[in-house]
């Protein structure tokens, strides 16, 4: 049993260490936000220097814009908010100033020969797109971005350098670009192979934890039964005297709370799952649906749900679904559907399934339909969590599970 424990143990140990696709889009976002901060830091004296070439008041909003994009990225990126639609904005804020730049320079000789400021943050803009964008979205930008500078680098608004120059300098950015691609797809890919097989180790480890789990519950009930049961019903058969009858009914009635003791407790699996199982779990469901939900998460990262509170947020949570697509929607009216999760600290979840449809009111529910009392509420109230259905007659549903009960009013 000793060995058993022990090796559970470093299964839980390992699957917590594991590296995960959550994690690598973290690391990712704060490591684009870090160097955006700091290249911008860099380019800001030839910035103001170069100001002067350009259209009045032109160089001060391009900076405003960019580095402020810049900023607004890192904040993102700490607060895990919003992260790839900063990069997106980045990106294409800054393809934009590459492509207005010889419109703004009036005074090319202002320049002096010198590169324009821009193209020292290429990279971050580069950067911001694998983050922002799927594989070959960002390797077209990452390619034509640099080509679009080495072309402006030919004409005076560029320093009008030789052919070759201009070649070079994109042919750098292209390189740097590139290699930024490779490494974040190559992490990607290699976390989403190892939330695979944890996935799936994961379900293997639940099956065995609950039949554990069953074998001792079974080897407690035996004994249990052998103890107090069998040992009341030799007694009562036995009892002859007032006394000794009165002693089998104190027997018979302690083994009866024994027994519902036991039954109340019940076996348990003792594993925690990651929310971002969960959160894969049900963007799988919706993959075989008929109608489009929007999905929002927020703060699944580092949050670690019991295998029972998981089970039963994503089977409460795919019966909301279904009944929203069986009844919300109203002929000539087009329905929007959203899937909001979000963590709770460390060990809580709350997700809500919304929808602007045909709505119902609660107490027109016949006490026969089953969908919202038992596969819902009994479901989510039998693990410990809770779930509240607000509805009215054409405007909307809106069902909120949270786990653990009470969650849904915690701080984020």
């Amino acid at each position: 049993m000793a060995a058993v424990e022990w090796r559970v143990a470093r299964l839980a140990t390992r699957r917590r260490t594991a590296v995960t696709r959550a994690q690598v889009e973290t690391v990712s976002g704060r490591a684009l936000g870090l160097f955006g901060l700091v290249f911008g830091a860099q380019t800001l004296p030839l910035a103001l220097a170069q100001s002067a070439a350009l259209i009045p008041g032109a160089g001060a909003a391009l900076m405003a814009v960019l580095y402020g994009t810049m900023a607004a990225l890192a904040v993102a990126s700490i607060a895990k908010v919003a992260v790839r639609g900063a990069a997106l904005v980045l990106a294409g804020l800054y393809a934009l100033a590459l492509l207005v730049w010889p419109l703004l320079v009036v005074d090319p000789a202002a320049l002096a020969g010198q590169t324009p400021w821009l193209y020292y943050i290429c990279t971050v803009a580069t950067a911001a797109a694998v983050i922002a964008l799927p594989v070959p979205g960002a390797t077209a930008y990452t390619i034509a971005i640099p080509i679009v500078y080495g072309i402006i680098r030919l004409f005076p608004a560029g320093g009008q350098v030789n052919g070759l120059l201009a070649v070079l300098d994109a042919m750098y950015a292209v390189i740097l670009g590139v290699a930024v691609l490779v490494i974040i797809t190559m992490l990607r890919q290699a976390a989403e192979a190892v939330d695979t097989a944890q996935e799936g180790a994961l379900q293997r480890y639940d099956l065995a934890a609950r039949q554990h789990a069953t074998e001792n519950e079974r080897v407690k009930v035996d004994a249990l039964v052998h103890d107090s049961v069998l040992t009341t019903l030799l007694s009562a058969a036995a009892a002859t005297s007032p006394e000794e009858q009165a002693l089998a009914a104190r027997m018979a009635r302690d083994a009866i709370n024994r027994l519902d003791e036991a039954g109340a407790s019940g076996p348990r699996a003792l594993e925690n799952v990651g929310l971002p199982v969960l959160v894969r779990r049900l963007r799988a469901a919706l993959t075989t649906f008929s109608a489009p939900f929007t999905v929002r998460v927020v703060n699944a990262g580092g949050v670690e749900l019991p295998v029972e509170a998981v089970e039963a947020l994503y089977t409460a949570s795919v019966q909301a679904m279904v009944n929203s697509m069986q009844h919300a929607d109203e002929p000539g009216r087009a329905t929007r559907r959203e899937l909001r999760i979000r963590g709770v600290r460390a060990g809580g979840c709350v997700i809500e399934i919304a929808d602007n449809g045909a709505g119902f009111e609660r107490s027109s529910v016949p006490d026969e339909r089953l969908g919202l009392r038992v596969s819902i509420e009994e479901r989510m109230a039998n693990a410990g969590g809770s779930a509240d259905i607000a509805s009215a007659a054409h405007h909307g549903t809106t069902v909120t599970i949270a786990w653990p009960a009470g969650a849904a009013g915690g701080d984020a």
